[in-house]
């Protein structure tokens, strides 16, 4: 769904009676939500679904169940607990399909040490998986996505390019060199990142999925009242996205994801590929993290992530030059 739509959707629903045991709502457009419980502990709470990323179907559901998990990681929780949500064609395709992308999503849920309790399915003429999932997590270590300070540096810990491979794959256009790294980075769990950031005077975090690292930024920079500051220089990229997004394989989410930001991304000097880049919706991307320069050293010397930007004072806006 469009980020437009979406926000005005929600706009008349933001307040909530019990909002004092809310500790970040939907407010800021955050990760996941936190609640927090009489005893004082607090709860992270998520969801994500998705269509077939991955011909395989065990992939596929190893990539949503990260998909979904990594929205407990931006929070600085520890997944708990995860629902299976399906949405499935019955008739259409083999039941050892279903199987395999539950075994996948569960092997991923297993890995973030995680139990899967369940689930909820439904008749749907196209096929969608993902998950629910409970983290939790000390009040005082919630990461928001509206913290950033003047000065900051801004880290992001996996290389961007995942729509637009995946958009060329679809069309054949995509090497395997690109498709495995692809693959990979979206296999892979935020949790390490996370792990790498405990101890760290972390400012702000969010991870860049759908509206991509342009449209996350831009819930950065709004949240916090600053300015997001992006080298095109330095932001990672998977093998041959650049040379694909400069082919045109580019999604219908990046057009709504350059209407979502609209005035408040200023990209002079930047090329249409670089705006590609940014603005390329990612599945199970990385965390973009703002904290002091001696901290994000830290996690670029555990390589972690690469430096790609800074944060400044000014009117809320994303710069990409």
């Amino acid at each position: 769904m469009s980020p437009e739509v979406l926000g005005r959707a929600t706009a008349s629903i933001q307040r909530q009676a019990d909002e004092d045991r809310v500790v970040v709502g939907f407010q800021t457009s955050d990760d996941a939500g936190v609640v927090r419980l009489d005893s004082g502990a607090c709860l992270v709470q998520t969801l994500d679904f998705l269509t077939p990323i991955a011909d395989d179907p065990y992939t596929y559901g190893a990539i949503a169940a990260a998909n979904a998990l990594s929205d407990v990681y931006a929070m600085g929780g520890r997944p708990v607990s995860a629902l299976n949500i399906l949405c499935w064609p019955e008739g259409d395709l083999d039941e050892a399909i279903l199987t395999e992308i539950l075994k996948g999503g569960l092997d991923k849920v297993k890995e973030a040490g995680a139990v899967l309790l369940g689930g909820h399915s439904v008749k749907d003429g196209e096929l969608k998986y993902g998950l629910s999932v409970t983290g939790e997590i000390e009040e005082h270590r919630v990461w928001t996505n509206a913290g950033a300070l003047p000065g900051d540096v801004l880290v992001l810990t996996k290389a961007l390019g995942t729509g637009i491979i995946s958009t060329a794959l679809k069309r054949d256009a995509c090497s395997e060199t690109s498709w495995v790294a692809a693959e990979a980075s979206m296999l892979e769990l935020n949790r390490a990142s996370a792990e790498a950031m405990e101890g760290l005077e972390v400012h702000a975090v969010t991870d860049v999925t759908g509206f991509g690292l342009a449209g996350h930024a831009w819930e950065m920079a709004r949240g916090s009242g600053v300015v997001i500051e992006i080298e095109a220089a330095l932001m990672p990229e998977l093998p041959g996205a650049r040379d694909l997004a400069a082919a045109g394989y580019v999604t219908g989410g990046s057009r709504s994801n350059r209407a979502y930001v609209g005035a408040g991304l200023v990209a002079e000097g930047a090329s249409e590929t670089d705006l590609a880049l940014a603005l390329d919706p990612q599945t199970s991307g990385g965390l973009l993290i703002a904290l002091p320069a001696a901290d994000a050293q830290t996690l670029i010397d555990a390589k972690r992530g690469v430096a790609i930007g800074r944060v400044l004072a000014g009117e809320a806006r994303v710069t990409l030059a």
